[in-house]
């Protein structure tokens, strides 16, 4: 019996989410009080933008790993795998570690690899890459805003 693509990665799309809402408290009085720039979206955005990306990322992954050659797949499945635990990272570096400028780093990883993630998929599905190009930005936006973040509140 063959697991569908969409389920597994939804699966692994889910467990990212809950071990990044794991470890964050937006309302902490830790975060509450770091100097953060006005540009910086309301804490209420997070979850909607990622939600979207999230099921944007399990659609994407599901489709390009069907159009996937069978001797490419684990490849895929590596790369993915990385792109995920990267993403949950940070929020542990950030939110529980409190490492701000490990955070930025993360952050900086976490977007680069979900540049090699477009190409890759892309490289499957045309149209699966194109759907992962808003979480490639987002996450390069928040590398930025953790690097922000970062600067702000070193203690030189």
């Amino acid at each position: 019996m063959r697991i569908p693509p969409l389920l597994v990665s939804g699966a692994a799309v889910t467990a990212t989410a809950m071990a990044g809402a794991a470890a964050t408290d937006p309302e902490s009085d830790w975060y509450q009080s770091l100097a953060k720039p006005d540009w910086q979206p309301p804490p209420s955005a997070f979850p909607v933008v990622w939600t979207a990306l999230y099921a944007t990322i399990a659609g994407a992954v599901a489709k390009a790993y069907k159009h996937c050659p069978e001797q490419e797949r684990a490849a895929l499945v590596r790369s993915v795998g990385v792109n995920l635990g990267l993403n949950a990272g940070w929020s542990w570096l950030f939110f529980r570690s409190r490492h701000l400028g490990l955070a930025a780093v993360g952050a900086a990883l976490l977007a680069m690899s979900s540049m090699k993630l477009v190409k890759r998929v892309g490289r499957h599905s045309r149209a699966a890459g194109v759907w992962l190009v808003p979480y490639a930005l987002w996450t390069c936006f928040a590398t930025v805003l953790s690097t922000d973040i970062a600067v702000r509140n070193s203690e030189d």
